[in-house]
């Protein structure tokens, strides 16, 4: 019962409302609020505040909510542990998320792959604009570029990345002279622009030193989408700062050349993350070792390191 109190608690808080928790769990709106009451009355406090559109955790909630997962994360750590001595296999879910662009081009196949070698693990992969919260939305793994600030993640690092400065061919015809990052400011630049930033800037490292620029740029042309970018640095609209991952193959196939070569775009190197527990369940660590193996053979190697 107390276990099953911490499941409902633990979906309860991910839903973020008694109608959302009422849907996913195919019970009337009464029923949950019934549920909730009644686990209150037998823990003697109150763990949320509620309308019927939103939930507000109280202190003891919030305590009961965290404490309560890792109980339930021991719990399917030892289960998973004892399926997969018993099967020999790797069994149970596995929950990730990463941003689109990536996500569609290498961890979508990546995960069908190790999902065929392991057909016991339940998948699920969200893509989403940015990264989500492991702990808030029920992550397993998250996929983000760069190391996450906070102490309580574990950061493997999947694949080494930069930003490359780029242009096709026909627009470096007809460009105007482009010697260092401040020339930038004559120039096409193609952004995305994903806020209300009027000038979003461009960060690069100079080659032969420790020395940094930071250029605001600006140009006719900008879209939130990075494929639309591309398409457009491709037509010969200007030019744009790309990761390696996204334009290594039309670098190889000259459809783009880069610029600037004594000047590179910082590093954004991929990472899987996933939260510090005591026992890392083997399917979360498996999946990690698997990418890390994989993926370097789907990405060619960042010229210069």
């Amino acid at each position: 019962m107390m276990l099953d109190d911490l499941a409902f608690f633990q979906q309860l808080a991910r839903a973020g409302s008694l109608t959302a928790t009422a849907r996913e769990l195919g019970l009337s709106l009464s029923a949950v609020s019934k549920r909730l009451k009644q686990l209150e009355a037998r823990l003697g406090v109150t763990l949320a505040a509620r309308t019927t559109r939103r939930l507000t955790l109280t202190a003891e909630g919030e305590r009961y909510l965290t404490q309560g997962g890792l109980i339930l994360e021991e719990l399917q750590t030892l289960e998973s542990a004892l399926s997969d001595t018993a099967s020999q296999g790797l069994t149970g879910r596995l929950r990730v998320n990463a941003t689109f662009g990536f996500g569609r081009r290498h961890i979508a196949p990546l995960l069908s792959h190790f999902c065929a070698e392991h057909p016991a693990v339940e998948s699920w992969l969200e893509l989403t604009n940015f990264p989500l919260n492991l702990s808030d939305h029920g992550f397993d793994v998250g996929i983000r570029i760069g190391e996450p600030p906070d102490s309580r993640l574990v950061a493997k690092r999947i694949l080494p990345n930069r930003r490359v400065l780029c242009a096709s061919p026909s627009y470096m015809a007809k460009m105007p002279a482009l010697n260092v990052p401040s020339d930038l400011a004559q120039h096409s630049c193609l952004v995305i622009r994903e806020n209300d930033s009027d000038f979003p800037l461009w960060r690069f490292e100079y080659r032969h030193s420790s020395q940094r620029q930071a250029v605001k740029v600006s140009g006719q042309l900008a879209s939130n989408d990075g494929e639309v970018i591309t398409r457009l640095a491709l037509d010969g609209h200007g030019v744009m700062l790309r990761s390696w991952w996204d334009v290594n193959e039309h670098l190889a196939s000259g459809a783009l050349r880069t610029l600037l070569p004594d000047w590179q775009g910082v590093r954004a190197d991929f990472y899987a993350v996933f939260e510090h527990r005591r026992h890392i369940p083997t399917r979360i660590s498996a999946f990690i070792d698997f990418l890390q193996r994989e993926m370097a053979g789907r990405v060619p190697a960042l010229p210069n390191g």
